[in-house]
């Protein structure tokens, strides 16, 4: 590896220099808003305000599969958050989740809103609200529990750390590239192995923890993950591979994956979604032929 001069850290870290890299101009070293700005609110209880990363497409997954089992509850307006440009800073998606993160979810169902962030807590709520999806019997209950908060505490190693890393860095660093790679190969094979024995992570039935694995690793195996199927060998990992492909072949997972889609295929972005139909009449393809 070669060398580099050794960064000697100061007493005290303070920010005073940009960060270079993709999201240099949203990165910052405090939480709250930014900017004044009310959240939109469509016409159905349930409002979410996202965008189509990973993490925003665990919750649309699951609209669409609970919509696919015929919960008519969960009907839904999403909301598209432009993160690049600190839509997430507005005050009025601060007060649905003041970590400025998306997902964000409001329930405006009940005689007082309940609003829920971080994907797992909204896949939970979710499954629970409609009784579906999550496991009501030990040990499958458990068994999904573990998976979901597996995915909790492991993609920020894929995501923000080799992610940030191999992609989106404004230089390349082999040491941190090296380290990140070398876990996220380890998180690969846990998964692989432990596929090798069920068809889905909590066992027969598929739950809200595929749900949460799938866009992070099934993107990752199946190549549209920050570009490195071939870096990290993806094709060794052939039951992590059969797993995506039964996800990827659910009609509903195809909808949830295209809601609040900002890139690719034009025929694949519904940028806002408000009714069911929106997926025959508003995807950018369409819209660009009016």
């Amino acid at each position: 590896m070669a060398e580099s001069p050794e960064y000697v850290p100061p007493q005290v870290w303070v920010w005073n220099k940009p960060s270079g890299g993709r999201f240099e101009s949203i990165n910052r070293p405090v939480a709250g808003a930014t900017h004044d700005k009310a959240l939109p609110v469509g016409r159905h209880p349930l409002q979410l305000y996202s965008l189509a990363t990973p993490n925003g497409q665990k919750v649309t997954i699951m609209l669409e599969e609970l919509l696919a089992l015929g919960h008519a509850g969960a009907e839904y307006d999403a909301w598209l958050i432009r993160i690049g440009e600190g839509d997430q800073f507005s005050s009025g998606f601060v007060e649905v989740n003041p970590n400025s993160k998306i997902p964000a979810l409001m329930d405006r169902s009940g005689p007082e809103p309940v609003r829920v962030f971080e994907s797992g807590s909204i896949l939970m709520y979710l499954a629970e609200k409609f009784s579906a999806f999550l496991p009501a019997t030990q040990p499958e209950r458990a068994e999904c529990m573990s998976w979901l908060f597996w995915q909790m505490g492991s993609a920020p190693y894929l995501g923000g750390g080799f992610g940030h890393f191999y992609a989106y860095a404004p230089v390349k660093i082999e040491y941190a590239i090296d380290r990140y790679a070398m876990e996220v190969k380890r998180q690969l094979d846990v998964l692989d192995r432990h596929l090798a024995e069920n068809e889905f992570l909590s066992g027969a039935d598929y739950t809200i923890a595929d749900m949460a694995v799938f866009p992070w690793y099934g993107g990752l195996v199946k190549g549209w993950q920050y570009g490195a199927a071939e870096f990290l060998s993806v094709q060794d990992y052939a039951h992590i591979q059969r797993w995506a492909d039964s996800i990827l072949a659910r009609p509903a997972v195809v909808r949830g994956r295209m809601v609040n889609r900002i890139s690719g295929d034009p025929a694949m972005q519904l940028h806002e979604r408000h009714d069911a139909s929106d997926f025959d009449t508003r995807t950018q393809d369409k819209l660009a032929a009016e």
